[in-house]
Parts: structure tokens; sequence; C-alpha cells
């Protein structure tokens, strides 16, 4: 099912493709690297380089890809991108109904080993992101945790998003007081590391046009471990 090997040429840097078809893109992206361009950037972004990959460098090429979700710039791991309008509609129509799973190291240790955040969150006029107790303001986010390993400082958690939200995983363990390791927003920016320590580690899909399940699967960055070395 998958195409042949790209040629090396126009493998786009910055990302590992891991799977390709007729219909859809799945890569691991590098953590620095946005999914689409900001008023700044407009090239550096997994959407262009996808984009200049199936073009196969031909501008008037009309291939291309379309955007079916999102992973924040410091965020790594899997996304997946369409290679037609219908199979992007099916992706972001059943997208709720798939799974999944980031891993994440926090700061300190977790009283409860296992569980599920659940809040409202918003956004105030510096675009940051907090809960509210505003049912109609906020929108329901909900973020499940498993404690994987445990050093004096740090936790590395497995993590299932039940849903999206905009910087949810970090926002709800910051609230809870186990901000993500490196995050400069809603954390402590020099504690470990100078890269957030998430990552899209697993996600389960059905296929746009065989609807067949399938499962793709990262492995977490090495930087991840330097956190739970004696």
């Amino acid at each position: 099912m998958p195409d042949k090997k790209p040629i090396k040429k126009h493998q786009p840097k910055g990302l590992e493709i891991i799977y390709e078809d007729l219909d859809i893109i799945v890569v691991n992206k590098a953590s620095g690297l946005l999914t689409v361009s900001t008023d700044r950037e407009k090239e550096k972004t997994a959407f262009f380089l996808l984009n200049d990959y199936v073009r196969k460098g031909n501008a008037k090429s009309r291939n291309r890809v379309f955007i079916v979700h999102r992973l924040d710039r410091d965020t790594s791991g899997i996304l997946v991108f369409a290679k037609n309008e219908k199979a992007k509609n099916y992706l972001q129509d059943n997208w709720s109904d798939f799974s999944k799973i980031y891993h994440a190291v926090v700061l300190g240790k977790l009283k409860e080993k296992e569980g599920i955040i659940e809040t409202y969150l918003t956004e105030n006029s510096a675009f940051r992101v907090y809960s509210t107790n505003d049912t109609v303001k906020g929108k329901l986010a909900k973020t499940g945790f498993k404690v994987l390993k445990e050093s004096e400082n740090f936790s590395l958690l497995e993590i299932t998003l039940f849903t999206g939200r905009k910087h949810q995983i970090r926002v709800h363990f910051s609230e809870k007081g186990h901000p993500v390791a490196g995050d400069k927003i809603y954390g402590i920016s020099d504690k470990g590391t100078n890269k957030i320590a998430l990552h899209s580690a697993s996600l389960t899909i059905s296929h746009p046009f065989s609807k067949e399940k399938m499962t793709f699967e990262t492995e977490t960055p090495d930087y991840f471990k330097t956190f739970f070395r004696k």
C-alpha cells in the first residue's frame, strides 16, 4: 500500500516520513518545527516542506497536502496530512474517535499515579490558555494520564488526549502543579532542558479510503532519558 521510498533530494528536513499512500502522509515532526506558517515564518513549516515534497520541486505541480491537525512548534512526534480534500474531511470529521497517546516529562512526583483531568479551557488577550469555571466561555478539555517512571524531580507520563484543545496538556499539568519540563510559557524553562519534553508517541486512525484501522508509533526522543539518569 505505501508508495516507494521517496527520492532523497526531495526528503523534507525536520520530518521523517513514517507512512505514505495516495490519501495520507504520516510524519514524525522534529521539535522546533512549526506545523503551519505564521506571520513571521512561511517556509520552515511541516506544511510548506510536505507541499514541496509531494510536488517534487515542481512549483507548478497540482499535488498538495491538506492540514488535518496540528502540533505545537516545540512538540515532536506524529503528524498526519491528507493528500486530497476527501481524505482531509473524513479524518477531521472522525478525529475525536481516534486514539492519541503522548509522552511527557513533568516536574515533581504526582500523588495520583493515574487519572483524568477535566476542565474548561479558554484563552486571554495575550493568547495564554487557562481553565475557567465558565462553561459558555470555555471549551471542555479532557486529559488522561498514567505515570510510567519517576525520579526525585521528574515523572514520565503516558497521556491520552480525549480532546484536542490548544496547549491542553501543558495547561492541565501546569495547573496541577507539575508543568511539562522545558515549558517556557506555562512552566519553568530552565528545569533540565531547553526543549519542551512533550512528544506525540502514538496515533490510531481509520484509513479514509479503506477504513482499515492503522496505528503509527514513534520512539520517544533520547533527551527524555536524561531526566532519569542517576
